[in-house]
């Protein structure tokens, strides 16, 4: 049986809503190309303030997929 290789890549999703909306926007947009998606890992949480308000939530991803020759 042949090993398998694994191509790791750091993403940043965004949301208005929540860090959990915005990983999930990570993940789904990687999805629309790459293909065998592995595992998400969110490594950081961060916000954007504006005038002093939250405005938006960051969500920094750590994706692993199947590299396919």
């Amino acid at each position: 049986m042949a090993g398998k290789t694994y191509k790791i890549i750091d993403l940043v999703g965004t949301s208005e809503k929540s860090w959990e909306d915005a990983a999930r926007r990570a993940v789904e947009t990687a999805g629309e190309t790459l293909r065998e998606l592995r595992v998400a890992e969110v490594r950081k949480l961060d916000v954007v303030i504006t005038n002093g308000k939250v405005t938006a939530y960051r969500a920094r991803v750590t994706l692993s997929f199947k590299y396919i020759r």
